[in-house]
Order: structure tokens, then sequence, then C-alpha cells
């Protein structure tokens, strides 16, 4: 008797695509995050990711600090860059930076907790910009302003992307 189609040989389980925007931002950031060894590295954690929206942390520690005893500002500008790139990579599609600024308002130090709070403001077509503020508790350190540009391709593994299929839907036979 059959019950239907074999069983997928491949390992891991075939997951359902996902339609709640949040738990996709979620897989998108999970997806991510397990690719970013700069952020990882750096000590970065991600707090919360949602549709348009990421919060990452990052202490800072003696190898960040530059010749006036501050945060380096490259330091500030990469946790808020990250914090962009959560953010804006949260509908499923391959997104990058397309231009970015950040304005340095208050000096960071050794041991301070920096968080950054990225948040959409626009999306439309293929162009993104999101907000970016850098704190530390609430003083604000710095604002960035990021502009994205999708690139095209799912954030996540095309198993997950497409629920269990080797390619997407419109590319099967």
């Amino acid at each position: 008797m059959n019950d239907g189609p074999p069983a997928d040989p491949s390992p891991g389980p075939a997951l359902d695509p996902i339609t709640d925007p949040s738990e996709l931002a979620r897989a998108c950031a999970d997806a991510m995050w397990a690719e970013d060894r700069a952020s990882q590295e750096l000590g970065m954690r991600l707090v919360d990711v949602g549709p348009g929206a990421a919060t990452l942390e990052m202490t800072v520690r003696a190898d960040m600090v530059n010749g006036h005893g501050n945060a380096h500002g490259g330091f500030v500008f990469l946790l808020a860059d990250s914090a962009f790139a959560f953010a804006c990579n949260g509908y499923d599609v391959r997104t990058v930076a397309y231009g970015c600024t950040i304005t340095y308002l208050t000096p960071a130090r050794l041991g301070d907790e920096l968080t950054a709070v990225a948040t959409e403001r626009s999306r439309s077509g293929r162009t993104g910009t999101y907000d970016v503020t850098v704190r530390v508790a609430e003083r604000v350190v710095a604002e960035f302003r990021g502009t994205s540009r999708t690139v095209g391709g799912p954030v996540r593994p095309v198993r997950q992307t497409y629920a269990g299929l080797a390619q997407p839907p419109s590319a099967t036979p």
C-alpha cells in the first residue's frame, strides 16, 4: 500500500513556508547570524528582531578603545551597520547597504554597553531607508542612516524557504 510520496532522504526537516512576518524576520536573522562571523567575534548580541527592525548590543572592550580613551567610531559604526543589516533582511530577500552615514554625538567608554536599535523608515521597490540609534542607557552615542538595496535571492537557506524543495517552485519542471 502506497501512503504517498517517498520520505525526503535529505537531512533535516523540511520547513513550511513562514507566513507570520515576525517569525519570518526571526528565521532570516537566525540564518544570517549563523554566518555572521564579524558580529559574533565582536561580541554582539542579537536582542530582538522583527519586520524592518532589529536591536543589537555590544560591550566596549579594551581592544575597541582609541587613543582618546573612547570607543573607536569604527566599532560604533559596525554595531549600527549590523543592526541595519538584520532589520533590512527580515523579509527574506537578500539586501545590502547601498549607502550610509553616521553622526557621533557623545563618546562611549571602556565597559559601556552599547545598544543599537534599527527602524525601517521606508521601503519601496528595491530600496529601503533605515535609522539606527546607538545608545549607552538613555544617552545617545550616534545616529546612523542606511539606505538598502535588494540584490535578489532568499536570506534563508533554500531548504527552509521553499519547504524542502531543491529549487524554488518556479524552477521545478
